[in-house]
């Protein structure tokens, strides 16, 4: 048990008080042996016992009364944290999840886990008291104060959101804090459901955050209020793709969408979807078996709109969070790429690669161009750069740059002859043969340009037939390996000779190939699946960034110039700042921007008991599970019941301390002198 005025429990030794009063009583006279009493004492000894065990429950209501009465005024808190500490928190940290499965309610509806938690703890905090408060909610990186435990309630940057939440960013920003300000003592309260993406219990930021806080000279404890049950029933949307498309009759929308449910299904069952484009509806029935339901390619017709957006929505249940999904469209820009090559004609097949489009309704255009003639490109309409020369230096590398930091893809391949230029932190070292027919011995299978088709098959990498390839010098992350470790596909690291913001965000969309598509040097002309695929995919990526309609994850959208964005759809309640990390669709200028939750969000997976408690190891930690819904608050006062207990010791100290009835006897002077009391003669 806790209290909140633990400093009175050092009163409890006056519980002897009682004791030390009835001893003292018991030596206030001395005994004198009188022979004329020797009879009486007798007579008294034989009845001695009832009188002692009266004499010790007196002392014992006595006692029972001060310890009351002292436990009263301690203040005891009846909790789920019975190892939180009393006493003055200089300051308190709230970590507030806001992720969409926050908002999940029980099942009989009622407040969600994200209104639940909330409102739990600031009523706990009006009990406890701080010196200050400060909420962390994950959308900056500063720690966000408030007045009172009353202000977190209302504060808008406390409801949910549509990003996921990064707990091991949170509670570094939560250390960053502390050492910083150095407070007394800081008490950290954690709300979450403990999703395993949100909590990423994996990531080696776990040691190094919970190394950092071990290390601090102020004490620091944290509270855990979880929300770990899951929702079975639930059931979320999610478009997964969507394209206009020119046909003989006309133009048309097509729709790819998938429709699941948390605990799946033993048999079949159907979900009504409605579909909503530029304002006009329609509903489809989408047939769950298991646990996911698909339609593929579902075709809307058109009214001719160049531009638009739209969104899919199923029936209430236990999460409104994952009840829609927007998305926006918008006429297929022509795709451009630009390969730079000191030989036209050893290009060829990138160039090919390039042209030949997977939509026959999609444009693309393939410019040629020698490294000299940089400087004349129209950048802004490029998507894709194919570049076999020496990399780029000087003015041409500043274009390349500014180029990669706006979302444009980059492929290098090496030329017949490197010089030693540097670009994004990588060279191009010195040819050497490849002994092995087929040397590829590992490529990412599951994401970027590599990865497997939609119906789960793997590209035929490891048939490829490398017959040279180039060495590459510096930082770089791998997506396809040679044996003996040389890169056949990477990413650099970073950018090492930019101090950029952007300097990450460009690195990502540069990749280089060790080898050439000639036929001297490898199979990838003469298969031409795996580099048309490749081409293909940077292609696409690039071009995405030159599309005026483009769909985001919530937390992954151009937070600049909020203010000037134009709320489509979503939600009224939503401010400007904020439009980034809340569902819906929101008008920029000419752009049209759709912010959905992530496809991780729709994942139910939590991090056991275990592991979280594993995650705060050897820091002072404890933890209560809530339910959605449920109403219990984590922290009660219970003086009233030590006070009742005194009340109740006090009565029945007061019994016993009642004299005893007085009968007379029969010849005892009473039946002469009525009236007259006589105590009832002992036994």
């Amino acid at each position: 048990m806790s209290f909140l005025q633990p400093w009175m429990l050092f009163a409890l030794p006056l519980i002897a008080l009682p004791v030390i009063i009835h001893l003292i009583n018991q030596r206030r006279y001395r005994t004198i042996k009188w022979a004329a009493m020797m009879f009486l004492l007798t007579a008294n000894r034989m009845s001695r016992g009832y009188a002692r065990i009266r004499q010790w429950l007196i002392l014992a209501a006595r006692t029972l009364a001060i310890a009351g009465l002292l436990f009263a005024v301690s203040r005891p808190l009846a909790s789920g944290w019975m190892r939180l500490a009393g006493g003055s928190v200089d300051t308190t940290i709230v970590i507030m999840d806001r992720s969409p499965s926050m908002r999940e309610t029980g099942a009989n509806g009622g407040a969600s886990k994200l209104e639940m938690g909330r409102d739990q703890i600031v009523d706990s905090l009006k009990l406890l008291g701080s010196n200050r408060w400060l909420l962390i909610d994950g959308r900056d990186g500063d720690p966000v104060e408030v007045e009172s435990p009353d202000a977190l309630a209302s504060l808008v940057s406390a409801e949910g959101v549509g990003a996921s939440s990064d707990l091991p960013a949170m509670l570094q920003t939560a250390y960053e804090y502390v050492r910083d300000q150095r407070p007394s003592r800081t008490d950290v309260w954690i709300c979450s459901d403990v999703r395993r993406h949100d909590w990423a219990p994996g990531s080696g930021r776990w040691q190094a955050v919970r190394d950092a806080f071990l290390a601090l000279p102020q004490p620091v404890r944290f509270h855990l209020l979880a929300f770990p049950d899951v929702a079975t029933a639930n059931r979320s949307v999610r478009i997964t793709d969507v394209r206009r498309a020119e046909t003989s009759s006309g133009a048309e929308l097509r729709l790819a969408l998938r429709v699941e449910q948390a605990g799946g299904s033993d048999g079949k069952s159907t979900v009504p979807v409605q579909i909503e484009v530029d304002g006009a509806r329609s509903e489809i029935p989408v047939e769950i078996s298991g646990t996911t339901g698909e339609v593929k390619n579902h075709a809307i017709p058109l009214d001719g709109r160049t531009q638009g957006w739209g969104k899919v929505s199923i029936p209430a249940d236990a999460n409104a969070a994952d009840n829609e999904f927007y998305f926006v469209y918008q006429k297929p820009a022509a795709r451009k790429t630009l390969v730079v090559a000191e030989d036209p004609e050893a290009v060829r097949p990138l160039a090919i690669a390039a042209a030949v489009s997977p939509e026959p309704s999609t444009e693309s255009a393939v410019e040629t161009i020698g490294p000299d003639q940089i400087a004349g490109v129209a950048w802004e309409e490029i998507s894709l750069v194919l570049w076999q020369a020496e990399l780029p230096q000087g003015e041409a590398a500043d274009r390349m740059r500014s180029f990669l930091s706006r979302s444009g893809k980059a492929i290098f391949f090496p030329p017949a002859s490197p010089a030693g230029g540097e670009f994004a932190g990588l060279r191009w070292g010195n040819w050497r043969a490849t002994e092995l027919e087929r040397p590829v011995t590992g490529w990412t299978r599951d994401q970027d340009l590599l990865a497997g088709t939609r119906g789960g098959s793997a590209l035929p990498v490891g048939d490829l037939e490398i017959a040279r390839h180039c060495e590459l010098v510096g930082e770089q992350a791998s997506l396809a390996t040679l044996a003996g470790g040389a890169p056949l596909l990477c990413k650099p690291a970073v950018f090492a000779d930019d101090a950029a913001a952007d300097a990450m965000a460009a690195a990502s969309n540069a990749y280089f190939c060790a080898t050439t598509a000639s036929p001297t040097d490898s199979s990838l002309a003469r298969g031409g699946v795996v580099l048309y695929v490749m081409v293909q995919r940077a292609l696409t990526a690039g071009a995405a960034g030159l599309e005026t309609a483009r769909r985001f994850d919530a937390g992954a959208a151009p937070a600049a110039s909020t203010a000037e964005w134009q709320l489509l759809a979503g939600s009224e309640d939503a401010v400007p700042s904020e439009y980034p990390i809340r569902a819906g669709v929101y008008r920029h200028g000419a752009k049209l921007y759709a912010v959905n939750r992530g496809e991780l969000e729709d994942r139910t997976a939590t991090v056991g008991d275990a592991q979280v408690a594993g995650l705060f190891n050897r820091l002072a930690f404890d933890r209560v599970d809530g339910s959605a819904g449920g109403g219990s608050a984590l922290l009660s006062e219970v003086w009233r019941l030590f006070l009742a207990a005194m009340v109740a010791a006090l009565l029945i100290e007061a019994a016993l301390c009642l004299p005893r009835k007085m009968v007379p006897a029969a010849g005892s002077a009473a039946s002469f002198f009525p009236g007259t009391p006589v105590r009832e003669a002992a036994a």
